[in-house]
């Protein structure tokens, strides 16, 4: 993603830095001005059982560096919000959809003790908005980016660069509720900003998951349900014999290369 990253950082209207200040981003004030609004809706989703973990490994996210507990409810990604959200967070959603910057939205929830390990999202389309709604309201809740500590608070927000290094922590014995948010990163240029939404919506309409039946699933999500039972079958003779894994692992690697070349 590296030209595409170059691209995007050349052309950026905001700076680029780990955190940036939500005064850059003047469209998003409603959300914070009502996060009381959305806070009861998140609040009667967890009552509902309904923020939970990704199941059936249709979520390549939350399958994977999002494990240990870590639950979230989709509300909008890059599309039309998903049915099960129109229905049960019909407030949240109003608000949202007068942004038309927030392009993708969750509510995402990480257990006591949770961590996010250290990571980098793979393209600078868009920005990371964070709103807490049921925190600890404590430093020992924090989200690391390329350094910098933020510890989140009720009803108080943070914006971000995702593809900065970063990783979380909840070393509290409770839960958190945060709002999270995909915001579409300004551009200089109309046709820089059109050319950096169309290939974002490209790319990331594929990591559509859903809640519930009747709700989107990306074809991302589609195929990695399938990629994963490959991967299952990996561990398991990783676990019988490393070195036939290893053996196994890089003779596919090496077929799809000469498959590739052949080809080209």
């Amino acid at each position: 993603m590296s030209p595409l990253n170059g691209f995007v950082y050349l052309l950026s209207r905001v700076p680029s830095t780990p955190f940036l200040h939500p005064s850059l981003f003047p469209e998003l004030a409603p959300i914070k001005e009502q996060w009381e609004i959305i806070r009861r809706e998140a609040v009667e989703l967890r009552e509902a059982s309904k923020i939970r973990a990704a199941g059936r490994y249709n979520d390549i996210g939350f399958n994977s560096f999002f494990r240990n507990g870590w639950r979230r409810f989709h509300l909008k990604w890059y599309d039309n919000p998903h049915p099960s959200a129109a229905t049960l967070c019909p407030d949240t959603l109003a608000i949202l959809e007068k942004i038309p910057t927030v392009k993708a939205a969750m509510f995402a929830m990480p257990p006591p003790g949770g961590t996010l390990g250290l990571h980098r999202d793979p393209y600078s389309a868009s920005l990371r908005y964070h709103l807490g709604l049921v925190t600890p309201n404590h430093d020992d809740f924090a989200i690391i980016v390329d350094g910098e500590h933020h510890s989140w608070r009720d009803g108080e927000e943070v914006i971000f660069d995702e593809t900065y290094l970063h990783w979380a922590s909840n070393k509290t014995d409770q839960d958190r509720i945060i709002l999270f948010c995909d915001i579409e990163r300004p551009m200089k240029y109309r046709s820089s900003q059109a050319i950096n939404r169309i290939i974002g919506r490209f790319l990331m309409r594929a990591a559509a998951s859903p809640n519930e039946i009747g709700d989107r699933t990306g074809g991302l999500n589609r195929a990695f349900r399938y990629l994963y039972s490959i991967r299952l079958v990996g561990k398991r003779l990783k676990a019988w014999n490393r070195t036939a894994y290893y053996i196994v692992k890089w003779v596919l690697f090496g077929s799809i290369a000469v498959a590739l070349f052949w080809r080209y």
